[in-house]
């Protein structure tokens, strides 16, 4: 009867170590599942904001301050029409400028600025007037040539930070961070009557 308990126990003793293995290895497999998720949305989300300061030219994600949109603004003053913001970022400068009666479009690498900046368009009522298209900056060669040969002879170009490096500035407004360079292309050699035309790469 003893030898019979015994044996029993000792069985019983097994099933429980296979039962505890088991549960731990499920236990270890749904931690590693998680701690793999988790990388992989990371590196989604972390990527795009981290390649543009990785380039042979730096231009991280850095977002425009109320008085750098301010600057802008001051720009645009007496002017109407359409605005494109080539690398809109979050899009504030394309949404304070469509506020503004602009029609106004952002061209922008990071998809997740692109999202974000159409979800504020939306928010703050001007959705209608502006786009946000997913585009490389990179991949427009020669982009003063370009603006110059296709924008309308009464286009003002304004850059934010990073002046042209070719061009003479028509005018200047604020400093620091927060400068800003107008140029008027009535004012350069080969203005055409063009309008500018840049293919997005996707919408989504």
């Amino acid at each position: 009867m003893s030898k019979a308990l015994a044996k029993e126990s000792h069985a019983a003793g097994q099933r429980e170590d296979c039962e505890g293995g088991s549960r731990r290895r499920s236990w270890g497999l749904l931690v590693t599942a998680g701690v793999g998720g988790t990388l992989v949305a990371l590196y989604a989300v972390v990527t795009p904001f981290v390649t543009p300061a990785l380039r042979k030219v730096c231009l991280p994600f850095i977002p425009a301050t109320s008085t750098q949109i301010q600057n802008v603004l001051k720009m645009l003053e007496n002017r109407s029409g359409s605005l494109v913001d080539i690398g809109s970022g979050d899009g504030r400068i394309v949404i304070a400028a469509a506020k503004r009666g602009f029609k106004a479009v952002g061209y922008e690498l990071n998809p997740w600025l692109v999202w974000y900046s159409r979800y504020r368009a939306w928010r703050d009522g001007v959705h209608q007037n502006t786009k946000f298209y997913i585009s490389d900056l990179w991949k427009m060669p020669q982009l003063e040539k370009k603006l110059e040969e296709e924008l309308q002879c009464n286009a003002r170009i304004i850059a934010c930070r990073f002046p042209f490096p070719c061009w003479i500035p028509d005018h200047t407004a604020g400093e620091g961070i927060d400068t800003v360079w107008a140029y008027d292309l009535k004012h350069r050699r080969g203005c055409e009557t063009k309008s500018l035309e840049i293919t997005p790469e996707t919408e989504s």
